[in-house]
């Protein structure tokens, strides 16, 4: 797949969702799939991959957040909600109030990357001050580069799961300037065009667009000021679980749907499915 038409299939995946697989027929197996960002490029292809194998399957693809994914499944609108975060309390009290059942798959593993603009003089962060960038406590690059611009956030809305998951590794409340963007790749082209942006998006996702990196930084990440500076995209950091931000992938299925699913479940964790995983800039899981 070329650069052009996988940047197109992640822009119409995240919008509008995708349909892979052969016309409905009373002999095709439907699964709808629904939610996190961060996977679904990963979908797509894992999707595109599996329908040429097997055409009698059909399935459909969108992104919209963790949260998004979720909901679909509480209202019988999806088979499987991709979500880069585990479930909530809450949403796990609504599942037993409304007597859904759901089996959990780990399918792959991420590392959220840091991202600036590639002209800014900046290649590593600590925690905390990443955490005061982010919160909005630090509000110009003077305070910590050479230059005198101000901080531009470029974040996720509150359904999404990375939003989440840097939210509390970070122990942050994020800042009410921090421009909530509806996907990876609305970040990555902000901060591509912002000499002052900051950002977060899946490792995996960035890393799989030449394109992208020729106009940003991937920061790498060190948990005191002292320390190690980690690298998202580095393997064997992720391997030893170096990198401070990597997280399981995950996969909440209907039990009610389980059986037609079961077949694109076992793909994802067999040798094809495996190196697309590794192929897209993810990490298989330990």
């Amino acid at each position: 797949m070329n650069s052009k038409l996988s940047f197109y299939l992640r822009i119409m995946a995240g919008l509008f969702g995708l349909f892979f697989g052969a016309g409905c027929s009373p002999t095709s197996e439907s699964i709808k799939m629904k939610g996190s960002d961060t996977e679904v490029n990963l979908a797509v292809n894992l999707a595109e991959k599996f329908t040429k194998q097997d055409p009698d399957f059909n399935i459909a693809i969108s992104g919209g957040g963790s949260g998004l994914g979720i909901t679909s499944l509480l209202n019988g609108q999806a088979d499987i909600a991709n979500s880069s975060r585990p479930l909530s309390a809450e949403e796990i009290e609504q599942f037993k109030q409304k007597k859904i059942a759901i089996r959990t798959v780990v399918f792959a593993e991420d590392a959220t990357a840091f991202i600036v603009h590639r002209d800014l003089p900046l290649e590593e962060i600590d925690l905390e001050t990443l955490g005061k960038v982010l919160s909005g406590q630090l509000r110009n690059w003077s305070e910590i580069t050479s230059v005198n611009l101000p901080i531009n956030i470029y974040g996720r809305q509150s359904s999404s799961g990375t939003h989440s998951f840097v939210k509390k590794k970070l122990a942050i409340e994020f800042s009410t300037a921090a421009k909530e963007m509806t996907g990876n790749a609305q970040i990555i082209e902000g901060v591509k065009a912002d000499r002052s942006g900051i950002g977060y998006v899946g490792a995996g996702y960035v890393a799989h667009d030449p394109h992208a990196v020729q106009y940003i930084k991937i920061l790498k990440i060190k948990e005191t000021k002292a320390g190690a500076a980690v690298s998202p995209v580095d393997p064997g950091a992720i391997k030893q679980r170096l990198y401070f931000f990597q997280r399981p992938l995950y996969q909440y299925v209907l039990s009610s749907s389980w059986e037609k699913v079961a077949p694109f479940i076992q793909f994802e964790k067999g040798a094809i499915g495996q190196s697309v995983i590794e192929a897209h800039g993810y990490y298989l899981i330990n």
